[in-house]
């Protein structure tokens, strides 16, 4: 059964291979499916809505990534894109991308999802971070937010 959490983990995948290698996105999505099918990756190889919908993500943040990082700048007290841990940064491009253009979303969803994959490939303190900035940039888009819940 296909999992959009699965797919998101994917994305992740490709997007970290990205930011640390200088990839395209499309290339490290190749490559990740190749290693797939290769058996190097994983123990049951992407369904076809997972493959989908990770490059919906992947490819969004691309496309995005200016916009995405501005966002996150703006959203992180005291720390700098380029000092975030990689796996943290990418987490939160991949979230706040969703926040900006997946509607179809809920934002909570975006931001729990974001925070299961802090929980499951960051360090201690990432699901805390990855949660705080995007509680700030839910806010600033007009998706949710600690500030629009009522009382």
């Amino acid at each position: 059964m296909a999992s959009r959490r699965r797919a998101r983990e994917f994305a992740l995948q490709a997007l970290y291979e990205v930011d640390v290698s200088g990839a395209v996105v499309e290339r490290a999505l190749e490559d990740l499916w190749a290693g797939q099918l290769d058996g190097e990756l994983s123990a049951r190889p992407a369904e076809e809505e997972e493959i989908a919908f990770a490059t919906r993500l992947a490819g969004g943040v691309a496309r995005r990534r200016a916009e995405v990082d501005v966002l996150i700048e703006g959203a992180s007290l005291n720390w700098r894109l380029a000092r975030m841990p990689v796996v943290d940064r990418n987490i939160l491009r991949l979230a706040s991308y969703e926040l900006l253009d997946c509607t179809d979303i809920p934002s909570s969803v975006s931001i729990n999802e974001a925070v299961e994959l802090a929980k499951k490939f960051g360090d201690k303190d990432s699901r805390s971070f990855v949660n705080g900035i995007l509680d700030r940039i839910a806010t600033e888009t007009g998706r949710g937010g600690r500030r629009n819940r009522r009382r």
